[in-house]
């Protein structure tokens, strides 16, 4: 009843076209079937059968779904099922002309077995006939409308079965302005063909050569779309961006469709070609953990926070809150995210975590499933100068969250930690561990209260650098470069852990699924696998290069000596935390020592002490009694 009540009146304009074709393949069958005289004795008992045959049509046809299929896209299972109906309604022929036309007229039968034959055949091209010829009228008016508009001529980047979804998206018009005029595959296989209708020019290797014949017939191009296949480590996408922009043409990428990310077309971004390939994302269990659920995100404004609204919405969240203590980032993530996903209602509120009774109250009026707690000061020489500021946030405020999602009888909290709090040089490494000793003391003491199965578990997710985030030095590095250089970097060992944005929330809601799951209430702290560190200076020197310049001719890299409060490189583990296997790729589980939570409250009291009286160097040692493995640079 419910299909029914959604039909429209083009649907219904489907059906009449259906039942009409139908009707004229019955009489056409049997006027080819037939000579004049008897076809015309068969006449009058035929127009009887009509409505009966119509009625048949019209119900087979909304079964198998032609009458609700949308023309413009119509397909293979679309012609299947024109195929299926055909056939089925030529055995309701079949037995219509035993059981009730036989028995008493024409001799033996009425149709016969040749006309059935005709009729399906009929059936078939009328049925179909129809929709690919609209098909192809809304196609070659998009190819000349991409022709005649300002749509840019396109060479495709990467195998044919991506080439292929890419056009398809220009054909239906989802994807605008851009006019594929050829296709450039790493795969030999695909060398020669096309693929409908665009021609596959030659290899990665081949732009330059295959740009330049282009512009000698008088079709050059303008842009460059790189499909996921040409972003995989194999394809060396580094090299098709570097000739690309040296040959001026616009380079994009076109999304992978199985991250439920959108359809447009987006600039290939430096930092997605400095690393390893990404770690495979099993996507089912993140909708899975997701959909239908009220999430909130603190710190939705900033880098992390707002991408994992993102992710959050693409996963399907019924509701999602989004908490920020910045007006004006809280504006742009919620005009970003409003009416991007349907189906999910965006709410927003200006709150500091660092206000426990706000904080308790959002908590308690939205009533969410699930926390993720991306609020935090992360800016490693900003906090050695302001160190109080980092206890009264990524301490006091990240124990206000946690407090207030185990008030709400939330599934879980999630908080956003960093690698540098393991052997904590700094007032960031120092307060975020403090942080995860809170989650992992609280999650400890409510498992104890349910023992099979807590209410709520609090998990922390430790990982590195997260490129292109703000502050992170890929934005730096690249102002330099467009400024001419140069590039600073501060000591040539300085080496980090990278992720990418969208890696990296994926992974967090990845641990998030396990921790809901696992019957093992004795993991709650997760780390990213994020592969090698890398070095600063090789990262900068890779910039360089992918910007088409060259180190020490076109841009200088200067070295500017070690910040207070940094580390020339940085651990995942401490030394008493063992790793633990999870079974999930890109995640890994640690083992740490918990402290009791009222130590951690007795030392959060006295830490309270030391902002009051402005005492950094008692903070220092009470932080120090609770992290001993802290280490003064």
């Amino acid at each position: 009843m419910t299909r029914l009540r959604s039909l429209t009146h083009r649907n219904v304009l489907i059906a009449i076209h259906d039942v009409l074709a139908t009707c004229v393949a019955v009489v056409a069958s049997l006027f080819l079937r037939f000579d004049g005289q008897t076809f015309m004795v068969r006449l009058p008992k035929l127009l009887h059968l009509l409505p009966y045959v119509a009625l048949a049509s019209l119900g087979v046809c909304y079964l198998l779904h032609l009458t609700t299929t949308k023309w413009r896209f119509i397909s293979l299972p679309d012609l299947f099922n024109i195929l299926k109906a055909s056939t089925v309604l030529s055995f309701i022929l079949l037995i219509a002309d035993y059981l009730l036309v036989g028995a008493n007229a024409f001799g033996p039968l009425f149709f016969g077995k040749t006309t059935i034959v005709i009729f399906w055949i009929l059936e078939v091209f009328l049925l179909s006939a129809a929709r690919i010829a609209y098909r192809y009228f809304r196609y070659s008016r998009t190819i000349a409308r991409s022709r005649f508009s300002a749509a840019s001529p396109t060479l495709l980047v990467g195998r044919a079965a991506d080439a292929e979804v890419v056009l398809r998206s220009v054909e239906s018009g989802a994807v605008k302005l851009l006019r594929p005029v050829g296709i450039l595959s790493p795969s030999r296989a695909d060398r020669g063909q096309t693929i409908r209708g665009i021609p596959v020019l030659g290899s990665i290797d081949d732009l330059s050569d295959v740009a330049a014949d282009l512009a000698q017939r008088q079709r050059p191009i303008t842009r460059v779309v790189m499909m996921p296949s040409a972003l995989d480590a194999d394809a060396h996408p580094e090299s098709v961006l570097i000739r690309a922009r040296k040959l001026g043409f616009t380079v994009s990428r076109f999304p992978s469709l199985e991250d439920g990310g959108s359809m447009a077309l987006a600039p290939v971004e430096v930092e997605e070609l400095l690393l390893r390939s990404s770690v495979k994302i099993d996507y089912q269990r993140l909708r899975d953990l997701i959909r239908g659920k009220s999430i909130i995100v603190t710190g939705g404004g900033g880098s992390i926070g707002s991408e994992i609204c993102e992710r959050i919405l693409a996963f399907g969240a019924a509701r999602l809150l989004v908490i920020d203590n910045s007006e004006p980032a809280l504006h742009a993530v919620t005009e970003r995210l409003t009416g991007k996903v349907e189906g999910t209602v965006v709410e927003a509120r200006i709150a500091d975590v660092r206000d426990r009774e706000r904080i308790f109250s959002i908590f308690k009026g939205f009533q969410p499933d699930m926390v993720f707690h991306a609020a935090a000061l992360k800016h490693v020489p900003i906090l050695e100068r302001d160190w109080n500021e980092s206890i009264k946030t990524n301490i006091f405020g990240s124990v206000n969250v946690a407090d207030a999602a185990a008030a709400s009888s939330v599934a879980a909290m999630v908080m956003i930690s960093t690698d540098k709090a393991i052997a904590p040089a700094s007032f960031l490494g120092l307060t975020k561990r403090f942080a995860e000793m809170y989650c992992q003391a609280l999650d400890a003491d409510l498992a104890r209260d349910i023992p099979d199965r807590p209410q709520l578990r609090l998990i922390s997710v430790r990982f590195g650098n997260v490129l292109a985030s703000s502050g992170s030095v890929v934005p730096k590095f690249k102002a330099q470069i467009e400024a001419g250089g140069p590039v600073t970097v501060t000591h040539p060992d300085m080496m980090r852990y990278f992720m990418t944005i969208r890696e990296a929330c994926d992974l967090v809601v990845t641990a998030a699924s396990h921790a809901v799951t696992t019957v093992d209430t004795d993991v709650s702290v997760y780390i990213l696998n994020m592969g090698q560190p890398v070095k600063i200076v090789d990262l900068a020197e890779r910039m360089i290069s992918l910007s088409g310049l060259r180190v020490g001719h076109d841009i200088d890299i200067v070295f500017t000596g070690v910040r207070p409060g940094e580390k020339l490189s940085e651990t995942l583990f401490a030394h008493d935390e063992p790793a633990l296997d999870i079974g999930i790729e890109g995640v890994v589980a640690a083992r740490p020592n918990k402290s009791s939570i009222g130590k951690l409250q007795d030392w959060m009291s006295a830490l309270h002490d030391a902002l009051h009286s402005n005492r950094r160097d008692e903070a220092i040692k009470i932080l120090k009694e609770a992290i001993p493995e802290f280490r003064v640079t």
